[in-house]
């Protein structure tokens, strides 16, 4: 075991202990003073239901949640804040003292990032003293939610290209910074090939693109002169922005600059006349070897219709419909207590019922190595003969099992994950339902705890 926590993409790592709901400080008072603190507790992490149009899930954001987890801690100043509400005026000094030295030093299993995963199943879980494992359940939710719902909106991105080279634009139109960082991260995970964004560039080691905005075209006299300038500027890497004025005659300029022109980009209009049209005259220039690249709130719906209809562009940079995942723009991602003290806990409530007990996910695979479905079971349940157990040990005791595998690995993960989905799952508008069963002595558990 290690005690070097992953890099944190948090810019004030030292202070997260109140990246927290209010409740869960409550909680936390209210088991001090119950006695329960320390009681052992598993909570589980799993998500409902899809988002619309969804069939599969790609799971993102585990190093960073598992990393700032190690460094979850309450400053002196956040401690004092607290004291002053009107909440915990009357909490002793001793609840105090135990939030200045509170460290989580639990346990965490959980699916490898780059998993494809489906509702229903355990993705995370969380086993530790009662009062640790509540604590960190919106820090956990805020922290894997995002990154597995842009992960998974850049997976669908990636199948319908084909193999068109996708880039993440998304950072302007993030919501906030830190998101913007995320999405780069989780983009880079699912399949894509670079991001604009240089700070997730230079902090994650990403391929780092960019071409030119229109203001650059508009500095300027003549697009031609633009152009010109920015060659000389960037003479192995020029990619011009064609479209500010007229988008035709912005290639006709691209192809008879006298300088080596690595790319066009075409950010608006239809991609696909204007890509054939542009295609026409960059070859009639002789200019073959430059590419065409599109963008343009582009989706996964707009990216297969323009590969079924032959559109000759190259690669697209894709920004607002991935960053704010547009037509599924939240996860219905939940943190269970499912054990306390070896009991088992549940939730009845209609739409929202809960398993009790610790569990384990069980894969199954057909002779081609496709899924074919899924077993949710008791995590102390002899494992079945043909299934692949997904979640593995990342924390013991609050320090890491194994150091996190590098981000090309985990890309690496994702597209073999991705490759191994049946064929019907793969498809944009897929109504095909994945199967996850529940082991017998899982449904017996629910049945003997509801029956009491």
């Amino acid at each position: 075991m290690t005690s070097e926590p992953p890099i944190s993409l948090w810019p004030d790592p030292e202070s997260l202990g109140t990246i927290t709901d209010l409740y869960e400080l409550t909680m936390m008072a209210g088991y001090h003073a119950s006695g329960m603190a320390g009681e052992p507790a598993t909570f589980e992490i799993f998500v409902r239901r899809m988002p619309p149009n969804r069939s599969y899930l790609v799971f993102a954001g585990l190093e960073q949640a598992v990393g700032d987890l190690m460094r979850l801690a309450f400053s002196a100043e956040q401690i004092e804040a607290i004291r002053a509400w009107p909440a915990f005026r009357e909490r002793p000094a001793s609840f105090f003292e135990m939030l200045r030295e509170l460290r989580f030093k639990g346990d965490v299993w959980a699916a490898p990032e780059g998993t494809v995963v489906f509702p229903g199943e355990t993705l995370v879980r969380v086993s530790a003293p009662l009062l640790q494992a509540q604590w960190v359940e919106t820090f956990l939710l805020a922290s894997l939610g995002y990154p597995t719902l842009v992960a998974s909106k850049a997976a669908r991105m990636v199948v319908a290209a084909e193999g068109r080279s996708l880039f993440e634009f998304g950072a302007r139109r993030a919501h906030g910074p830190q998101a913007g960082l995320l999405a780069a991260r989780a983009a880079y995970l699912a399949g894509f090939e670079a991001t604009s964004h240089v700070e997730a560039a230079r902090r994650l080691n990403i391929p780092c693109v960019g071409t030119m905005a229109h203001s650059w075209v508009q500095s300027f006299d003549t697009e031609r002169e633009a152009f010109a300038a920015y060659a000389r500027a960037f003479p192995t890497s020029t990619t011009l922005l064609v479209d500010t004025y007229d988008t035709l005659e912005g290639v006709r300029n691209a192809a008879t600059l006298d300088a080596p022109v690595a790319a066009v980009r075409i950010d608006s209009g239809d991609l696909a006349i204007l890509s054939r049209q542009a295609r026409a005259i960059l070859d009639a220039h002789g200019r073959r070897d430059v590419k065409i690249l599109g963008s343009g709130d582009v989706d996964e719906n707009q990216l297969a219709a323009l590969v079924a209809a032959g559109a000759p562009i190259d690669g697209y940079g894709i920004g607002t419909e991935l960053v704010t995942s547009r037509d599924g723009p939240a996860l219905s991602m939940v943190y269970k207590l499912v054990e306390l003290e070896g009991r088992g806990r549940y939730k009845l409530a209609p739409g929202k019922k809960t398993y009790p007990m610790a569990k384990q996910v069980y894969r199954r695979r057909d002779a081609a190595g496709r899924f074919v479905g899924d077993l949710v079971a008791r995590a102390d349940e002899p494992p079945p003969a043909d299934g692949e157990a997904l979640l593995v040990p990342f924390l013991r005791q609050g320090r890491l099992v194994d150091p996190p595998p590098s981000l090309e690995t985990i890309r690496e993960r994702c597209k073999a994950q991705l490759a191994a989905l049946p064929e019907a799952l793969r498809k944009l508008d897929s109504d095909v339902a994945y199967p996850v069963a529940y082991s017998d002595a899982l449904e017996a558990d629910a049945a003997r705890i509801m029956d009491r």
